[in-house]
Formats: structure tokens, sequence, C-alpha cells
């Protein structure tokens, strides 16, 4: 695993989808509101970071990735501050398109102390131009064809950026060039695109895409993961499964479940992001998806131990997996 993250740096990945602004309002809440039975929140500071596809991006470049970033904004101030923040990371804004007709995606939540209290949502999810969509796709498929990427990933979350017509005609372009592709899906947003190297639902979200409910006590993720393998024609599935870790699947390969690696969970806000990241770069990087799925449930487990939606850089994974090896031989 530890060879594979040294490899990171070379490695080139696009990230299509939709970008957001995660806002916090960080305080304290020591009484009741006379106006009404709610907390009042003593605001302390007020914060901001990338969120969404955006978030991804960051996740790639802090584990030593290079990125190339698609999306879209409103032509508002929200929409500035993404891209600020995204030449912080030494990610280009430039393939980011500006819709004056939208508003860009802004998730505030309100903290106090470790506590999220409240979350408000500023967007408009309408589906995007079609022209900007095409115009989009065909950067992505320009940079595939020259050969200025290792892998292409699809971040989804139903705020209408992509179609299953966009999607295909960049997975028809990579699959030529060998390119890998992930989707990390929103549910019912998609119709099945076929030939993806991986797709990326947590549990709830691919039992949706499935059909199927699970009663207290049952357990029929084999039964999804097949249902979803088929109508999706994927390589492979990888679940995330929240405390029980994850849970890896291949045509006509039996389900391999990966343990959590998280000794404490604080916040699960990005942790897909982090996995979504961890895996582009590994695979492209040469690696297995059993040690792609090590490798992001190492870097999930310590996501999930801070609060807010937050990052790591390779440093960190790559400490965060020795300690536990050496502590693993030391018992």
């Amino acid at each position: 695993m530890l060879e594979y993250i040294n490899k990171f740096p070379s490695q080139r990945v696009a990230v299509v989808g939709d970008v957001m602004l995660d806002g916090y309002v960080w305080g304290r809440a020591g009484r009741i509101s006379p106006e009404a039975p709610v907390p009042v929140v003593e605001v302390d500071r007020i914060t901001s970071c990338l969120g969404g596809a955006a978030n991804v991006m960051r996740n790639v470049a802090t584990l030593g990735g290079q990125v190339t970033a698609f999306g879209v904004t409103g032509r508002d101030r929200d929409g500035e501050e993404i891209r600020k923040q995204l030449q912080k990371y030494g990610i280009s804004p430039d393939n980011l398109v500006e819709d004056a007709a939208r508003r860009t995606t802004h998730k505030q939540r309100v903290i106090a102390g470790t506590q999220q209290l409240l979350r408000v949502d500023y967007e408009d999810v309408a589906p995007v131009n079609e022209n900007i969509r095409e115009a989009i796709a065909d950067r992505v498929i320009g940079l595939v064809e020259r050969g200025g990427v290792d892998a292409v990933i699809f971040e989804d979350y139903g705020k209408g950026l992509l179609s299953e017509a966009m999607i295909e005609r960049v997975v028809e372009a990579a699959v030529k060039a060998g390119v890998i592709t992930l989707l990390d899906p929103k549910p019912g947003n998609l119709a099945p695109v076929k030939h993806l190297t991986m797709m990326k639902p947590n549990r709830n979200e691919a039992m949706l895409m499935a059909g199927i409910k699970e009663r207290p006590g049952e357990n029929r993720i084999a039964e999804a993961a097949a249902k979803i393998l088929e109508q999706w024609e994927l390589e492979y599935l990888l679940i995330s499964l929240a405390a029980d870790g994850m849970a890896l699947s291949r045509p006509e390969r039996e389900l391999k479940l990966i343990p959590t690696r998280a000794r404490e969970v604080f916040d699960v806000s990005g942790a897909g992001d982090t996995v979504v990241a961890t895996c582009a770069l590994a695979l492209s990087a040469g690696a297995s998806p059993e040690i792609a799925a090590e490798l992001a449930n190492y870097a999930a487990g310590i996501v999930v131990g801070k609060v807010g939606t937050v990052t790591i850089a390779a440093e960190e994974l790559k400490n965060n997996i020795a300690g536990t090896l050496s502590g693993g031989e030391k018992r």
C-alpha cells in the first residue's frame, strides 16, 4: 500500500461533477431561545471549504495527485470563493463554467461544539443547460484523447450537471484510451451507464439502486451488489458500510468485506469523497481493487475522526497505515 501512495504524485485525475461550497457557523449553545424551543448559538467564527465534487478535487490534490477540475458555478460570490479555494490547492479553475442563470450550491452548517444543529442549503437543482453539458464533455473527451489523464471521476450530487448521455460519451472515449472511470452516484438521478471501472455508493444508496429493502437484522448487501453489477455492467463495485467498513464486489467473485479502520467517528461529512479520490489514485497507480479499497478504508477512517469536511495528506495516510501495522505486529 505504501508503494502505491508513493506513486500518487504522478497520477492525473479529472473530476467532473457538482461543485459546492461547504459553510460552517461555529459556536456554543448554552441556552434555549425564548422565541421558540430551539438552542441559541453564540457564534465564534464562520468558515468555508470546498464541498461536493470540489471536495473530491481537494482530496486528490492533498493526497498528492494532479487534478483537472470540471463543473458549473453561478456567477456569484460563492462561485468566486470556490475558484479561490481551488487555486490554494494548486487546482486550476479554468474548466469551471459560470452560468449566470444558476446559484452556486452552498451548504451552510451550524455547529455547537462538535454537534451539528442545522444545515441551510442554497442551490438550484434543475438540469444544467445542454450546451454547457456538451461543452464540458467535449473538454473532458479532448483531455482523454490527448493522453492527459489517467482516471476520470464523475461526482453526482443530483445538482443538475451530470446526465447519462454526458457520462456515456466520456466513458466511451475513456474505454478506448484505457482510462479508468469512477462514479459516486446519486440514486435515482441516472439510469445505468455501462462499462464504468468502479462505482462507489454507500449502503443506503446501494439498496435504493437495487430496489431492495432491508428489514432490521437483515443483511442483503451481497444481493444488492449482484443486482447493481448486472444492471450497470461494472468492473468493480465498492459499497461503504459506515461503521462496518466496506464491501468490494466484482462479477463472478465472492463479495469481500473490509473491516473499518476508524478509531472514533465524529463526522462522516466528506468521507465518501475521500474514498473515491483514494480509489481513483490507487487504481490509476496500478493497485488491485482490493488494495485500492483497503487504502480508501484507511483514508476514510482518518477523515471520520475529525469534525467538518476535511481531507488528509499522503504522509498522514502513510503514517496511519505504518502505525496500524506496527501496532498489529506488537500485539
